[in-house]
C-alpha cells in the first residue's frame, strides 16, 4: 500500500524564479527543487496557480513593473525576495499584488519555501518588521483621511474592518476567529466577500486598500 507521504500524493506548487543574475537563481532553484511540494517552472510558464518568486537587491520602476506584468497581466501570485525596501515603497509592492515578502538575508531554504506555499494559498507573509511598518502608517493614512474632505466614512462593514485590522496585525485565520469569536469559515467568507467586492488581490492588497482609505 503507498505511503500518504509518497511524491506522487503531494500537491505541487508550480514556482518560477526570477533573478537578476545567475549565481542568485541557481541558488534559490537548489533550494526549492529538494521538496516535493515544489513544481519548478521555466520564467515563461507563469501563469494563474503560478507563484513568481523575484529576487532583488532593492526596488525601481523595473522590478515594480515585473511585478504588475506577473501579478494583473499573466494571474500569478508573487513572492518578492529584496535586500532592501523603503518605506514609501512598502504599499506599491502589495499594491502590486504580493503577498509575501522575504528579506534576502533571512531567505533561508525553509523561510523561502514557507513565503511561496503562503502566497499560493493568498496568505500574507510579511517579517515582522516590515509588518510594523504597515501598522505605523495606519494612523498616519487614517489621520489624513480623517482631515480631508469628502473621506469615506463607510464602504467597508465594521466585521469587515475588525477581520482588517486583524490582519494588519499578523494574524492568521484561526487566531482572528478567535480573537472575535466568529467561525473560520466566517473569517473567510468575509475576506472572500470583500476581496471580490472591491477586486482586491489577496490579504496584503485589502490591507493595502483599507489603510489608503483610512478604513483602518
Amino acid at each position: 500500500m503507498a505511503s500518504n507521504s509518497s511524491p506522487a500524493s503531494v500537491t505541487r506548487t508550480p514556482v518560477a524564479v526570477y533573478a537578476p543574475d545567475p549565481i542568485s537563481r541557481e541558488g534559490a532553484l537548489s533550494q526549492l527543487r529538494r521538496h516535493p511540494e515544489i513544481e519548478l517552472r521555466e520564467e515563461s510558464e507563469t501563469g494563474p496557480g503560478t507563484v513568481a518568486l523575484l529576487i532583488s537587491d532593492g526596488l525601481g520602476e523595473p522590478e515594480l513593473t515585473r511585478l504588475r506584468r506577473v501579478v494583473r497581466s499573466e494571474g500569478a501570485r508573487a513572492v518578492l525576495v529584496v535586500g532592501a525596501l523603503r518605506e514609501t515603497e512598502l504599499l506599491d509592492v502589495i499594491e502590486c499584488g504580493v503577498g509575501a515578502i522575504v528579506w534576502r538575508h533571512e531567505a533561508t531554504e525553509l523561510r523561502l519555501v514557507q513565503a511561496v506555499l503562503a502566497s499560493a494559498r493568498g496568505d500574507g507573509d510579511l517579517p515582522a518588521d516590515l509588518l510594523g511598518r504597515l501598522i505605523n502608517q495606519v494612523g498616519t493614512l487614517h489621520r489624513n483621511a480623517a482631515g480631508r474632505p469628502g473621506a469615506p466614512a463607510s464602504g467597508l462593514s465594521a466585521r469587515e474592518v475588525d477581520v482588517l485590522r486583524l490582519v494588519a496585525e499578523g494574524l492568521d485565520t484561526g487566531e482572528i476567529a478567535s480573537k472575535l469569536s466568529y467561525s473560520e469559515r466566517t473569517v473567510k467568507n468575509v475576506m472572500h466577500g470583500l476581496t471580490t467586492r472591491l477586486h482586491l488581490r489577496n490579504r496584503a492588497h485589502a490591507v493595502a486598500h483599507a489603510l489608503r482609505e483610512g478604513y483602518i
